[in-house]
């Protein structure tokens, strides 16, 4: 501890004005900051390092404190901009692409193979019969006459077209290749069937829906062509890749009007009887 000289005041750094003259001469002021190591004190026996008081080297001592209003006890650590997104997440069991093939589909894919194959034979099978007249089929000649008769135009060309379309639709089924069009293909081709036979019947009224004259047979398969436009064919076909195969949703709703609406156009056009009456 050091102090003034008792015969010279002792003068504040900043010039203000000296101690008060009531003050007893013996009296003297010590400085706070002289009780204060140097900045090159080693420390008691070289044991202990006290940190310097000057701080505008950078440092960050615990002196610096001493002109610094008091500090908040404790601080929020705040997230690194490296880790601030990590946190929780909804998963989205769907989301195969991102998190993984996640196989929830059971034999889902396996029933859709199933009824894909089922329609697509009975397609094919029934457009051979109307081409070649296998199996006990009526022939080409005989597919023309009935398209004749229950009053479609040009039944020459239509008769080609339609027993083509029915062959490679049915054949696009078994392989699950651009099945939303082929199912909306087969589903037009189907309505014009049911709709041919409610006007041979005389109007829908007196169509008969079971029974031996009955159109359940035309009917189920007017549900499964619309049921494989909506599902799509599942994994076990080239589709396997495609939105419509795993996703379906507005492209098969589109098929599906175009199937129903196709197939309506087709007999409004080129029939034109009314199947109602």
């Amino acid at each position: 501890m050091t102090s003034q000289a008792h015969d010279s005041p002792w003068q504040r750094p900043d010039g203000s004005a000296p101690p008060n003259p009531g003050r007893p001469g013996s009296a003297s002021l010590v400085d706070p900051e002289d009780d204060l190591p140097s900045a090159d004190y080693g420390g008691d026996f070289e044991t202990t390092t006290i940190p310097p008081y000057d701080s505008r080297n950078g440092g960050s001592t615990g002196f610096s404190l001493l002109g610094d209003s008091e500090p908040l006890p404790y601080v929020q650590p705040q997230s690194s901009g490296r880790h601030a997104a990590l946190g929780p997440a909804e998963i989205d069991p769907d989301d195969d692409e991102r998190y993984g093939p996640v196989d929830r589909r059971g034999t889902q894919d396996l029933g859709l193979l199933l009824l894909r194959l089922a329609l697509g034979a009975l397609l094919v099978v029934h457009g051979l019969q109307k081409l070649f007249g296998w199996w006990g089929g009526q022939g080409l000649t005989g597919f023309k006459n009935s398209l004749s008769d229950t009053g479609y135009q040009y039944a020459d060309i239509l008769s080609y077209v339609a027993v083509g379309g029915q062959i490679v639709a049915g054949v696009l089924l078994v392989l699950g290749l651009f099945t939303p069009v082929a199912a909306a293909g087969a589903l037009a081709y189907l309505l014009n069937g049911v709709l041919a036979a409610a006007s041979a019947h005389g109007g829908v009224r007196h169509l008969a829906f079971f029974g031996p004259d009955g159109q359940e047979y035309q009917i189920t398969l007017i549900a499964i062509a619309a049921a494989l436009v909506l599902t799509g064919p599942g994994k076990y076909g080239f589709d396997a890749g495609r939105g419509w195969a795993r996703r379906p949703f507005i492209g098969s709703f589109i098929a599906l009007l175009l199937g129903i609406g196709g197939g309506v156009a087709l007999w409004v056009l080129l029939n034109g009887a009314n199947p109602l009456s």
